[in-house]
């Protein structure tokens, strides 16, 4: 797809994500959808409301009436969808940069749409044959104020209130100014837990940081944490689909122990689950004890997604999926990443051990990621054919299903192309931090060159 990438369409705005393009993108979804109603959401970025605005011209001039939710989470768009039973438009960048901004689409059924889906509407975008309403015929719009409250609503109904209330556990709750801080910190109070934040005042500028939770973002959470002797620490992206956690000391969890903290509570034998190709041996340690299966897709939410449709109109059973990114699937729940939804999950447990009980049994393993620039389509392909050349001469497994992934046994690397960012991204993972520090700097270095030599 030239478009739509592995979550949705990302752009810095008013340059590449214009209100131009938006309102082009909202006429091409409107006339693939069909549809007479559609709903419009926002995460608090500084070009949201502008964004959103030219999305709805773009929406009620071929006709369809707008339901207008204002700043809610992503997966609150989606809970949306799927009680109204209409599409959503969802004006959001999610952990990319401030100065970022994206269109992600919603169907009716709640759940981000499938690639095929996406290529109809695509297509629509670039032949521009868009439904035009007449003058008389144009859309209404409507703005729904109880969007937030039910969407909170929903989640209390879903999840063990009494046992993480028994709990009395303190959250130490770092919304990051995303579209978390006007749900979160409600919504936990809700739980029984005593919350204390940082970051969270809905700012579009992102001024406590950005909106990515890495370790190098959140160390205020985690000084937080240690400050009121918190039981967890709870991190948001900006638009709240993921969920990253400190432990009760103030230390940083990776990603990939929560999900296979997460997935070894609820996968059985005979159950799959799906991640990405950056999947960690974490979780591949886990499914191989339960006896449960691992598939792997491209990674994104677009890709996981449509697996896990796929596996389960096979008859497949699949409790939880994702990524060590902190998005994590409950599609018994719903088929969306919720970043709410999983740290109420990840407190199901905190109520009975603590956070560095939990996820011990997957300590062990470093991980590594460098981000390598690129200001062409030249240089990012360069250094993809020297990712190639590196793979085929590597004594080492070779996966290609996205970028090049090597395999040493003792540990493992990759590097890819960001679907969201002009930036290759390199990761690695190993026993020992040493290792995989290595593997990073050797392929970093490899690709670096390459990227010199254009």
């Amino acid at each position: 797809m030239e478009v739509f990438g592995s979550s949705g369409t990302r752009g810095v705005a008013n340059e590449e994500l214009t209100p131009a393009f938006v309102l082009r993108v909202a006429k091409a979804a409107a006339t693939a959808w069909g549809v007479d109603r559609v709903a419009i959401a926002r995460d608090t970025r500084y070009t949201g409301r502008m964004l959103a605005d030219a999305a709805v011209s773009g929406l009620t001039s071929t006709g369809t009436d707008v339901d207008r939710l204002g700043v809610i989470p992503t997966p609150g768009a989606q809970a949306y969808a799927e009680r109204e039973g209409v599409p959503v438009m969802v004006i959001t960048a999610s952990h990319n940069p401030p100065q970022y901004n994206g269109v992600k689409l919603v169907g009716s059924d709640g759940v981000e749409l499938a690639v095929a889906d996406l290529e109809d509407i695509e297509e629509t975008l670039l032949t521009e044959r868009f439904t035009v309403a007449s003058w008389d015929e144009t859309g209404r719009v409507r703005e729904i104020d109880d969007a937030t409250d039910t969407y909170i609503d929903e989640l209390l109904a879903t999840v063990d209130r009494e046992r993480i209330a028994d709990a009395e556990l303190t959250v130490a709750l770092d919304p990051g100014h995303g579209s978390g801080a006007v749900t979160s910190p409600e919504f936990f109070r809700a739980l029984g837990c005593r919350v204390v934040t940082v970051n969270a005042q809905p700012d579009g500028h992102f001024p406590g940081r950005d909106p990515e939770p890495v370790p190098d973002n959140l160390t205020d959470l985690g000084r937080l944490v240690r400050a009121t002797d918190a039981d967890v620490g709870i991190a948001h992206d900006g638009d709240a689909d993921r969920a990253i956690f400190y432990d009760e000391h103030g230390e940083y969890v990776q990603g990939d122990a929560t999900l296979a903290a997460l997935a070894a509570a609820k996968l059985e034998a005979g159950d799959t689950t799906v991640s990405a190709v950056n999947v960690s041996q974490r979780l591949v340690d886990v499914v191989t004890d339960v006896g449960a299966t691992l598939e792997l897709t491209p990674i994104g939410s677009t890709n996981i997604i449509t697996r896990i449709e796929e596996l389960e109109a096979n008859g497949n059973s699949v409790p939880v999926a994702g990524e060590g990114n902190g998005g994590i699937f409950f599609p018994d729940y719903r088929l969306s990443r919720d970043g709410a939804f999983t740290a109420a999950k990840f407190l199901e447990l905190v109520a009975d051990h603590p956070v560095s009980e939990i996820v011990a049994p997957y300590d062990g393993y470093a991980n590594v990621r460098r981000n390598l620039e690129y200001e062409s389509t030249a240089e990012r392909d360069a250094m993809l054919d020297a990712a190639a050349n590196h793979a085929q001469a590597a004594d080492a497994e070779l996966n290609t299903r996205d970028g090049y992934r090597l395999d040493y046994g003792d540990a493992w690397v990759l590097a890819r192309p960001s679907g969201t960012e002009p930036l290759v991204r390199v990761y690695a993972e190993a026993r020992d931090e040493a290792r995989a520090q290595e593997l990073v700097e050797e392929l970093g270095e490899t690709l670096e060159n390459a990227r010199a030599d254009t």
